[in-house]
């Protein structure tokens, strides 16, 4: 057993002071008193936050990140941006993946972010190279430090209806007994911190009758296994959906699928009330990625009334235009201020701090998301951390609570000195011990690539 002092934090709902956390071998937290003083020579860090889970990513996209922001003539959308991320996706070697991932999920983890959601989708780029791309993915998790849900991606067509997959999609293609035969075989390399998941990439991409062999398989292997879809996150989509079924995505999902705890609804960008209310009920988790969203022109989902009527959210870095849960939360909570000319719309229905509620809420629902024992500071919860460095700025004359509120909403720089993940320290003092040689191999790899897209004309 270790003992970690911590000079406050946040803890459930309350500010604490002198805070004594006991960890397990296994990272699990087994004691928590406040009021206890350090021993002398004891390192006392503070103040302390429960890490965030970051519920939706797509690695590869990392290095893509501000090379599509030129217009060519004509349409500039959501899905032009689609067709220039295939042309990348086509240079993803399950090498490349590995060094990509690796420098993201160090950007992570300084971030505070202590566990990811790996949407995975890229699994054929050259040849069948399913397992090995998944394997590339876990490795960088491994050397990292960073905790990982691994969501393989099931991606068959290219429109509602199973119409037949574009030419720029191949490298994601899997027929239905290939991807539960994948499943199969990845499930004894996750223990410890690592879960395996299931993932459909979208309604339009997965044909009706591929569903239920699907998430049968996950729930062969495991019945608590998380499930998420990228769904609603374009008006289009939505249009496409009524043509095909009558109904709208979400709509369809609540009505033919049963949409539980274990479901992440990633955007669900437009949606209408007897779907949000739906979603409520249900108990799953919204997956939301505002930076990203923000970036492909999506839309503003209605946070407030879903919040209002006991929704559960969290947040996501998705293609990684910012790695930053600050600004995902401090953009969520904007968009909303924007939609209705107010202030402080997230803040729960008892009154208190915007962003102490913000983090509180998404580090909870991140961790139902990805089905990590962690959200919060708490017995019985796995001890992922961060510290922040009181002495920043951006803290003068914040107390409590408020110290989250300056976090969210106030300054720039980055004042996470340490994260912990499962007991252990993976940053400290701002630095992971490895960065100098995870960024120097993404450098190179990067570099390549652009070099061979520019060959190309890409």
């Amino acid at each position: 057993m270790q003992k970690h002092y911590f000079s406050e934090g946040l803890v459930g709902k309350d500010w604490l002071f002198d805070i004594c956390l006991t960890v397990a071998p296994d990272g699990m937290i087994t004691a928590l008193e406040s009021g206890v003083k350090a021993p002398a020579g004891t390192p006392v860090h503070g103040p302390v936050l429960p890490a965030m889970p970051n519920l939706h990513s797509h690695a590869f996209q990392r290095a893509f990140a501000g090379l599509a922001e030129f217009r060519e003539a004509g349409a500039s959308d959501f899905w032009s941006w689609r067709t220039a991320m295939y042309h990348f996706a086509r240079h993803m070697t399950p090498e490349a993946v590995e060094v990509i991932a690796s420098a993201l999920y160090v950007e992570m983890l300084k971030a505070g972010y202590s566990a990811v959601g790996e949407f995975h989708y890229l699994h054929n780029a050259h040849e069948d190279q399913s397992l090995v791309m998944s394997e590339a993915v876990l490795k960088a998790a491994d050397k990292s430090g960073i905790a990982l849900t691994h969501l393989p991606v099931l991606y068959q067509a290219s429109d509602f209806g199973g119409e037949p997959p574009l030419s720029g999609q191949a490298p994601f293609i899997h027929t239905t007994d290939d991807f539960t035969r994948l499943l199969k075989v990845l499930k004894p390399r996750f223990d410890g911190r690592h879960r395996l998941g299931l993932t459909f990439h979208s309604l339009r991409a997965v044909p009706e009758e591929s569903f239920a062999p699907a998430i049968d398989a996950i729930e062969t292997l495991d019945m608590k296994a998380p499930i998420h879809i990228h769904i609603a996150e374009q008006t289009r989509e939505v249009n496409a959906c009524m043509d095909w079924a009558d109904k709208r995505p979400v709509e369809w999902l609540l009505d033919t699928q049963n949409v539980d705890e274990r479901w992440c609804l990633v955007h669900a960008t437009h949606v209408v009330e007897a779907e949000w209310r739906g979603m409520a009920e249900r108990g799953c988790v919204v997956g939301l990625c505002p930076t990203t969203e923000a970036n492909l022109g999506d839309g503003i989902f209605p946070a407030h009334e879903f919040i209002k009527a006991g929704g559960r959210f969290g947040v996501g870095s998705d293609s990684h235009i910012s790695i930053d849960a600050r600004e995902e939360l401090r953009l969520l909570e904007y968009g909303q201020r924007l939609a209705r000319q107010a202030r402080t719309v997230l803040t729960g229905a008892e009154g208190g701090h915007t962003g102490e509620h913000l983090w509180r809420q998404a580090a909870k629902g991140g961790a139902q998301a990805l089905a990590q024992p962690i959200g919060e500071i708490a017995v019985g919860k796995r001890a992922d951390l961060i510290v922040l460095d009181r002495s920043a700025p951006m803290f003068a004359g914040a107390a409590y609570s408020q110290i989250v509120d300056a976090l969210v909403f106030s300054g720039q720089s980055n004042p996470i000195t340490d994260v912990m993940v499962a007991g252990d320290w993976i940053i400290q003092d701002g630095k992971h011990p490895q960065e100098d040689e995870i960024f120097g191999r993404y450098n190179e790899t990067v570099g390549r690539i652009a070099r061979l897209m520019e060959e190309e004309g890409a």
